[in-house]
């Protein structure tokens, strides 16, 4: 025990306890402190007396104690969900529940992992509701509580991560210690803002390194048990914090046009808010009031350090949401001097421009400089964020966040396991087409001609595809279920597969549309078509084409690396409980809008090629014949002609329609948040390779010389295998 101001304790108390998690001092000085962990109690030392006696029997230990103005003594059991009640002049030492149902959850009875708790003089009941991120207030005798502050609350417009704290003082405002995110909020009806370590999480005077609990003295001082930093932090009541006779006022005006950039003031919705972005400076980390005037609805939100317009979420420390309709915000924060200090303004509706108008006021002059953002980048795989780009969805993107780590996969869910028997049939099915198709096209007679190469080389990368195809998703998958798998062998893989099955996807989709390209060139050339030149340009075309798709796509391994997330203990932050890792993308905008246009290369490219090949073959022959066979006019030629060639036109259709799903969802505006609709995603992404498994259907089937090739084969092959 210390004396106010004092350096050492004047009174030590010796107590038998084991991994105390709570204590609460009465008005008359006697002390209650949890001894739940190994006594299984909450015990009282009295004061003057100094003896101990029991006052309360639990079978887990207490996180929060607090005694009412009726000497009711409440227990926050952070292990069994709830919050129980003792009325201390009961002679019998006789629980019940004062929230909470014993089982964790989110519904308004239910609590997840509860800490600190608080009883006003009404009796009602203040929760610290940590693993669901919220207040849960319980109004006397009641057992549905009702979320104020945090996830699920009417007002929702701060996020708490994992509150452990929570006092009310006479002029009804919460104190809440924001646990993991190093902060103490202060919240009444729509006035929500956080007054201290309201910056990152550190070890200065006015930071905060995972706080606990929060306690105030008669002056209105506050106390912070600030855990990883090993101390206790006091903030001292300045009475003439209110004082306006010395406030100074800086003004900031600038006019929002449609020059500026937008992004998203939600995160994935539409980017089509106008922002700009000022750097605010002050010479002493103070609190100040900003507020605004404009000619049209503007809001202000504040960040630290740095704003990402890719994920606005990140840095937030403050925000008025309430400004619609007003023109203006208001808001009151801790400006600091060591660190940037960033506003951004933009607007309540969307494509809006106007003037506008930023007023500070505190102590001291502020100076502002507009800032020009630089940094447009798209995190793929961050931990905190699982909205993507579409244009970065990969098999890692989809199955993140349905694979279940450290488990078999018969207790994986129904996604995963119907994704073990597409693949495997899949790869079952590429391995039969590649067969066959090598078998066919092996034919030296077919070969005479480039057509026959192309088909040959179609079938070797066919059957690579396939199998990286089910090598990415096997490596997915292990990496996932098993967390134990060595760094190295993540990162390699991460790094080279998806390029490398990238690389034989699009080659294999570059030789079908030479295919149909050559025999567009057949038909043209006619009896002139030479089939020398034809075999040389083709084995040249499949040595260079390679090296081509290569160089648009070589910056990706560049972009790709391993992002480790670690998951700490909520009570013991220097304790690692679990460590994931992903494959992650990032790149920048420009790297965005060339990935774009790589896309639309290799996959309309391709189609492109085979239609107008397809096209070019039925009306140049029927424009031929009808020119050589008079007695058919040019119309009846054509549909002879689309009887004959159909198939030439349903391959490329075919071919196109099985791209489309990827396509689509590859040039989704916005993000994308994959774990909303993981079996749409993962269906697209799987239709997206099944070209790869139709060349023998596509090119063999339809073709009666093609199909008199395979058996030919086939009957070779038997020959040989009896012999």
């Amino acid at each position: 025990m210390w004396i106010n101001n004092s350096i050492n304790p004047n009174k030590i108390i010796s107590a038998n306890f084991f991994d105390s998690a709570s204590i609460f001092v009465a008005n008359n000085g006697d002390i209650y402190y949890d001894n739940g962990e190994r006594n299984g109690r909450v015990d009282k030392w009295i004061l003057n007396t100094n003896t101990f006696v029991n006052v309360m029997n639990i079978d887990a230990p207490c996180y929060g104690l607090f005694i009412d103005t009726n000497d009711t003594l409440y227990c926050s059991m952070y292990s069994q969900h709830q919050v129980i009640k003792r009325w201390l002049n009961d002679s019998e030492m006789i629980s019940i529940t004062a929230a909470g149902s014993g089982t964790q959850g989110s519904a308004a009875n239910e609590l997840w992992n509860p800490l600190g708790i608080f009883v006003d003089i009404n009796f009602d009941l203040y929760v610290a509701d940590c693993f669901n991120d919220r207040i849960q207030l319980f109004e006397f005798g009641e057992l549905n509580g009702t979320t104020i502050v945090g996830q699920g609350s009417s007002n929702n417009i701060i996020s708490l991560l994992c509150p452990s704290g929570i006092v009310l003082d006479a002029d009804k405002y919460l104190f809440i210690v924001d646990r993991n995110n190093h902060r103490i909020i202060r919240s009444r009806s729509n006035d929500i803002r956080c007054i201290i370590g309201c910056g990152r999480e550190g070890p200065q005077s006015y930071q905060l390194s995972n706080p606990i609990t929060l306690s105030f003295d008669s002056y209105g001082n506050i106390f912070i048990t600030d855990a990883l930093n090993n101390r206790i932090q006091k903030f001292d009541f300045i009475l003439n914090s209110c004082d306006n006779s010395s406030i100074v006022q800086s003004i900031y005006s600038s006019v929002l046009t449609e020059k500026h950039s937008t992004y998203s003031r939600t995160g994935c919705d539409l980017s089509k808010y106008y922002y700009e972005v000022i750097q605010v400076s002050v010479h002493e980390s103070r609190s100040y009031s900003l507020s605004s005037n404009s000619s049209v609805d503007i809001y202000g939100y504040m960040y630290t350090e740095s704003f990402y317009p890719s994920d606005p979420f990140t840095n937030l420390i403050m925000q008025d949401d309430n400004s619609c309709g007003k023109h203006q915000f208001n808001m009151r924060t801790l400006l600091w001097s060591t660190t940037a200090n960033i506003l951004v303004v933009t607007t309540c509706s969307p494509n809006v421009t106007g003037k506008f108008s930023i007023i500070v006021s505190g102590i001291n002059n502020v100076t502002f400089e507009r800032l020009i953002e630089n940094h447009d980048e798209c995190v793929i795989g961050g931990s905190c964020n699982v909205q993507i780009k579409g244009i970065g969805i990969t098999l890692d993107d989809i199955l993140r966040y349905e694979i279940k780590r450290n488990m078999t996969l018969k207790n994986q869910p129904l996604l995963v396991k119907m994704s073990v028997v597409l693949a495997n049939v899949m790869f079952l099915m590429g391995l039969i087409n590649g067969i066959l198709s090598l078998l066919t096209f092996q034919n030296a007679n077919l070969r005479k001609v480039g057509c026959g190469i192309y088909l040959l080389a179609s079938s070797i990368t066919s059957l690579l595809t396939i199998f990286m195809f089910t090598i990415k998703f096997w490596f997915v998958l292990l990496i996932q279920m098993n967390s134990s798998i060595n760094i190295s062998i993540r990162r390699g893989g991460c790094i080279s597969i998806e390029p490398l099955l990238k690389l034989f996807l699009y080659f294999d989709t570059w030789l079908n549309a030479c295919v149909a390209i050559e025999r567009a060139i057949h038909v043209y050339q006619g009896i002139h078509f030479n089939k020398e030149k034809s075999k040389r340009l083709a084995r040249w075309i499949i040595f260079i084409l390679p090296f081509c798709i290569t160089a648009t796509i070589i910056h990706e391994p560049l972009h790709r690396d391993i992002f480790e997330h670690q998951v700490k203990d909520d009570l013991d932050k220097t304790k690692i409980i679990e460590r994931n890792s992903w494959c992650a993308i990032q790149y920048s905008r420009a790297v965005q809008d060339y990935n774009t246009a790589i896309l639309f290369v290799h996959l309309i490219g391709p189609f492109i090629a085979n239609l107008f090949s397809a096209l070019f073959i039925i009306f140049g022959t029927a424009r031929q014949r009808s020119l050589a066979q008079t007695s058919q006019n040019y119309i009846a030629h054509i549909r002879a002609q689309l009887g004959e060639h159909k198939q030439l036109v349903i391959s490329p259709a075919i071919l196109l329609i099985l791209s489309i799903p990827r396509l689509i969802i590859s040039l989704l505006s916005g993000c994308v948040k994959v774990s909303d609709k993981p079996w749409l995603y993962l269906c697209a992404y799987f239709i997206s390779f099944t070209p790869a498994i139709l060349v023998f259907i596509v090119f063999v089937i339809p073709s009666e010389l093609y199909r008199k090739t395979l058996k030919q084969s086939l009957s070779t092959w038997q020959r040989r295998t009896r012999h």
